[in-house]
């Protein structure tokens, strides 16, 4: 029954604004040093908003010209879009049949629990074995071999999202496929998977995400633009080499921006993903 009380209804209405603040203001933040002059974020006391606005540093960022810093910016943005969205594929493709193969098979469920237990180990416990098999296949600084090693991460989540997803379609609607005459590459093409679209849009947001954010294994396996990500281009800008603050803030709000725009396209499809099983028929 829905609460009609003034009190609890402002109560809500306060709760949501102070957790947007608490989420948004950060980034606010981020914007606000993106665009001071470099004499207002060493003011004091401190100026929370400019008394000019300077977006150079934008321009700086991404400029293309030959050995600059916005061209070195550019290829590692590049270079996070190329990787996270080959991960992202490969992880999705392999994750359909592999959580509907779980989910209408309950007596393999170990198997999905002996990938998730890969998930859980801390990503230096696998740097060795990884680092070893992509100097092998020369895939060291290789944008393609680290594609394939964020895949390691983000398979085992994606499938298990999956997997949970596939519970909350019945199966009666591929039984009674099966009995017209379908296959069962028929039936999941054609009955399941329209079914799980919404969940399908999560699992590859939440692991475009994953993927994008990723830090360990791209410092540890790339070393020049070739493969460089974004994550490891602010990190060297954050690690002394620029005194100027708002050139990482820059950094950040340019980073930042890919997954809100993911986010806010795919907003309808994460919602209905989110709470697709929570109500079954």
């Amino acid at each position: 029954m829905e609460r009609q009380n003034p009190l609890f209804r402002l109560f809500l209405h306060v709760a949501a604004l102070l957790l947007a603040a608490v989420i948004l203001m950060p980034l606010v933040w981020l914007f606000v040093m993106s665009i001071s002059p470099a004499a207002d974020l060493a003011a004091k006391p401190l100026r929370w908003w400019p008394e000019t606005m300077d977006f150079s540093r934008y321009a700086t960022l991404l400029s293309t010209l030959e050995n600059s810093a916005g061209a070195a910016f550019v290829a590692s943005l590049r270079n996070s879009l190329m990787v996270a969205g080959m991960a992202t594929t490969a992880a999705v493709a392999l994750a359909v049949p592999a959580g509907w193969a779980v989910s209408r098979t309950p007596s393999v469920g170990w198997s999905l629990s002996l990938v998730i237990a890969t998930y859980m180990l801390p990503p230096v416990a696998l740097a060795v074995p990884l680092y070893m098999a992509l100097a092998n296949f020369g895939l060291l600084n290789n944008v393609f071999g680290l594609a394939l090693v964020y895949l390691t991460i983000l398979a085992p989540f994606t499938t298990w999202l999956m997997k949970s997803g596939f519970d909350g379609i019945p199966r009666e609607i591929e039984q009674a496929a099966v009995i017209d005459g379908a296959s069962l590459w028929q039936t999941l093409r054609i009955i399941t998977l329209p079914l799980a679209l919404p969940v399908v849009a999560t699992s590859a947001l939440f692991a475009f995400l994953l993927g994008w954010d990723e830090f360990f294994y791209a410092l540890l396996f790339t070393s020049d633009q070739r493969a460089k990500t974004l994550t490891v281009a602010i990190a060297d800008l954050a690690g002394g080499r620029v005194s100027d603050y708002g050139l990482i803030a820059t950094a950040g709000v340019l980073a930042a921006l890919p997954p809100v725009v993911v986010g806010l396209v795919m907003q309808r499809a994460l919602i209905s993903g989110l709470t697709s099983g929570g109500v079954k028929g």
